[in-house]
């Protein structure tokens, strides 16, 4: 019996498989929202030819001192003289220090290193003022559900003082998942500022919720992190109402409060003082009614609001209404503001962002004009991770996009802090990904993430008031 040639066989079978992975490899990089691995069989001896020394680059840029040229936007509040001195002062001080945190510093392009100074001098009172500190974390989902923000919370009201969760919408779509707090409505409709245009009088939190004729909303404490379990204050915020009753039910319905709202068609709040570990609202009579939400806090120490909008690129702000942020603004003033996007904006096709930093700075100058007492800390982008070569490396868009932010910084005169550096530089998304320290969508940080980018950006903060301090000290 004669054997069979089976070679015909063979070839065929490794054509199909070649001609299979050469067809992967010339995948799209995303199908239907989802990203896609490709396959590269030459990976291992292909040239790279979109290298881009991102690290390297990009903390070269953040070395290099801008100084600052006085201008008359200046001249006419404070002396040039001054500014300049600050400004020398400033960077003979950082000279003296041993290193420079890795290149994790704040740098500040206001006149005179300036830029945080109000922040820093309520710090400096904080135990003699009337109010919170308070300071407002504005995102997308980068810091959804707490993510970041609930570390550097904790951070600053341990060091600080303070306690509670801060500002809560009447409504999230990651009530379920934020450990901070628990919370749960019923009976509003939401109105959005990226889908609802119709409705123009946000403020940050970007949500506004319209309440039938019977509406309600719990809030509960959590011990998840340090200075959650109890608060000492318990205020409801709203727009507009006519006639709305409230009732509210405190500690397990231990303690009850019941009162007609005072109507308003401008920003008031409903607030509850004692020692609160929960607290659930209940609205008669309120149609008309327009809510923000409820705060969890104590008046004294640090409150941290965390104002995230999922799909948020930060642009929308420049659509704020002045009235209404200086209404929000008498019952719930800032003294800082830190602006957090490019998730959202970064594109894998697109390096150039010159539009972006058209819009952003307008929006910066909304927010300027609509809180004329906070200071405004601009954190860049993060690193986002695609797929290539046989790696997750970094996306040059990100690099681009990075760029753009660092020079929005200067031309607006801002503080700026990178979070990208704080992640490590080039590539660290797969290295917090290896660590479990973000998602496998190499793009969203995980609670373990987000606690190194508060540290982080916690450490830098106290740097630079360290450094402001000791300006301070010598001028005077």
């Amino acid at each position: 019996m004669t054997e069979k040639n089976c070679f015909g066989r063979l070839f065929l079978t490794l054509f199909i498989a070649w001609t299979a992975c050469a067809g992967l490899h010339w995948l799209p990089d995303e199908i239907l929202g989802f990203s896609i691995k490709k396959t590269d069989m030459l990976s291992e001896i292909r040239r790279r030819t979109n290298d881009v020394p991102v690290a390297d680059t990009l903390l070269s840029n953040m070395q290099a001192f801008i100084p600052f040229v006085p201008d008359s936007a200046y001249l006419h509040s404070a002396d040039s003289l001054v500014l300049v001195k600050r400004d020398s002062l400033y960077l003979s001080l950082l000279a003296e220090m041993e290193k420079d945190t890795a290149g994790l510093r704040i740098r500040d392009f206001s006149a005179g290193h300036t830029g945080l100074r109000r922040f820093f001098n309520s710090l400096r009172h904080v135990e003699t003022m009337t109010r919170p500190v308070r300071i407002a974390f504005l995102g997308d989902s980068f810091i959804e559900g707490d993510i970041v923000v609930a570390d550097f919370r904790a951070m600053m009201q341990a060091r600080f003082g303070g306690r509670g969760v801060g500002f809560v919408p009447i409504a999230s779509n990651v009530e379920q998942y934020r450990p901070t707090v628990r919370g749960h409505s019923k009976g509003w409709e939401t109105h959005s500022i990226l889908s609802d245009r119709s409705y123009e009088k946000y403020v940050l939190s970007g949500l506004s919720f319209e309440a039938g004729s019977e509406a309600s909303m719990s809030i509960k404490t959590t011990n998840s992190y340090p200075g959650l379990e109890a608060v000492s204050s318990l205020k409801f915020i709203y727009s507009c109402n006519s006639q709305a009753e409230v009732r509210l039910t405190c500690n397990g319905a231990m303690d009850t409060f019941q009162d007609v709202l005072p109507a308003t068609g401008s920003i008031m709040q409903y607030e509850a003082l004692g020692n609160f570990t929960d607290g659930h609202f209940l609205f008669r009579n309120a149609e008309g009614l327009q809510a923000l939400g409820v705060a969890m806090e104590d008046n004294t120490g640090i409150v941290v609001d965390n104002f995230s909008l999922r799909g948020n690129t930060g642009i929308v702000w420049a659509n704020l209404d002045e009235n209404t942020c200086r209404a929000w603004n008498e019952i719930r003033p800032y003294d800082l503001i830190v602006i957090q996007y490019g998730l959202n904006v970064a594109s894998e096709n697109v390096n150039d962002y010159t539009w972006y930093m058209a819009n952003m700075e307008k929006a910066i100058l909304q927010l300027q004009l609509c809180f004329p007492d906070s200071d405004i800390l601009l954190l860049s982008v993060s690193d986002r991770s695609h797929y290539r070569d046989g790696a997750y490396r970094t996306i040059p868009a990100i690099v681009a996009l990075w760029n753009a932010q660092y020079k929005i910084a200067g031309q607006t005169r801002l503080p700026f802090w990178s979070v990208f550096h704080a992640m490590g530089g080039e590539d660290g998304m797969a290295r917090y990904v290896k660590n479990n320290w973000a998602s496998k969508d190499y793009t969203h940080l995980s609670f373990r993430g987000g606690r190194k980018i508060a540290a982080a950006l916690y450490d830098a903060l106290l740097l630079e008031k360290k450094l402001y301090d000791e300006v301070e000290e010598i001028l005077d």
